[in-house]
């Protein structure tokens, strides 16, 4: 315990106190004020090594208010805030140090503040991703790489999916096909990627629908979509900072809400969006990684002008290295 002879080195103290602790509390905003997309996603220019298994948990909250019925952006007191806070287990695990497997399952819950339409909640679809490295070479001591996605994800439970904007996912089934490129400068890299997202038609409770026509029948075709992702930031083995851009285009098939109705599955639903994500591993505990962002739909249309925050935790085991350990031991 500090003894103090006079009032001043109270005062020095206390001061210098508070700065340790401002200092402390700044490191810990500048984490959490980025609270992803859609988080560390398998869209960033890392690998998992052979044998390496990375696995977390990421609790995401986002909610709106404002949405574009078409290109008109109004509100509706009938929803009031429509909110969504979902609860993702994940996973990566590395075949070989150029072959990585990904997957994620989340929980979701719906909720809206005002009028009579109930929230909705559980688990929602399964994805699985296959992450490729085709590329890789050093530039005057900078790294450029390219990749290949294969994506594919289902249904796991027999959720709504027509009761939009409260419904927790669209029962389509998808398969995904993305290109991406990273360059690391130094500390610093940029990382550009496309994707077409091929999605199955659904069925819906009801035997007929309108669109720009009528359709008797409960089978809707779901038109599919591109998406497009750059960041750029800083990247090293212990922290990562990294600002988003991210456009998600509907392709032909798709159609607006019609005035003071409902959304409905096959809606053209396009968003650009910018975010920031983080991610900091322990010094001590280098397997453990605390990582953060947030995000927000600038442009779009027939969906809401969401703002979403996300956080969590992921683990890395070394296979190989317990398998090790255990021989040893016998």
């Amino acid at each position: 315990m500090a003894i103090f002879s006079n009032q001043e080195e109270i005062v020095l103290y206390l001061n210098s106190l508070i700065k340790y602790y401002m200092k402390k509390l700044i490191s810990i905003c500048l984490l959490l004020a980025t609270f992803q997309i859609h988080a560390q996603t398998e869209i960033d220019g890392i690998m998992m090594e052979k044998n390496n298994f990375c696995t977390g948990a990421i609790y995401e909250y986002s909610s709106w208010n404002k949405y574009w019925e078409g290109g008109f952006k109004r509100e509706n007191k009938n929803f009031g805030t429509v909110s969504t806070q979902k609860f993702s287990l994940m996973g990566n695990y590395g075949i070989s140090s150029k072959l990585n497997v990904i997957f994620n399952i989340p929980y979701v819950i719906t909720n809206a503040s005002s009028g009579t339409m109930i929230g909705q909640k559980g688990i929602q679809d399964l994805s699985l991703t296959l992450k490729y490295l085709i590329y890789e070479k050093e530039i005057k001591q900078n790294l450029l790489s390219f990749y290949v996605f294969g994506g594919y994800s289902l249904p796991t439970s027999n959720y709504v999916a027509d009761y939009l904007p409260l419904s927790i996912g669209l029962q389509s089934k998808t398969g995904t096909i993305r290109i991406m490129s990273d360059y690391q400068f130094g500390k610093l890299f940029a990382t550009a990627s496309t994707a077409y997202v091929k999605r199955s038609n659904i069925k819906i409770d009801r035997n007929a629908y309108l669109t720009n026509e009528m359709h008797y029948t409960n089978e809707v075709d779901m038109p599919d979509a591109i998406s497009t992702n750059v960041r750029f930031g800083y990247r090293t083995n212990r922290l990562i900072l990294e600002a988003i851009y991210d456009n998600w285009i509907t392709q032909a098939g798709g159609f607006d809400i019609t005035s003071n109705n409902m959304p409905f599955p096959s809606n053209t639903m396009n968003a650009s969006k910018w975010g920031i994500n983080s991610k900091y591993t322990f010094d001590k505990m280098p397997g453990l990684s605390l990582v953060g962002g947030y995000n927000s739909v600038i442009d779009g249309r027939n969906v809401g002008q969401s703002n979403t925050i996300y956080g969590g935790f992921f683990y890395l085991m070394n296979f190989k290295k317990i398998k090790k350990d255990d021989t040893s031991k016998k």
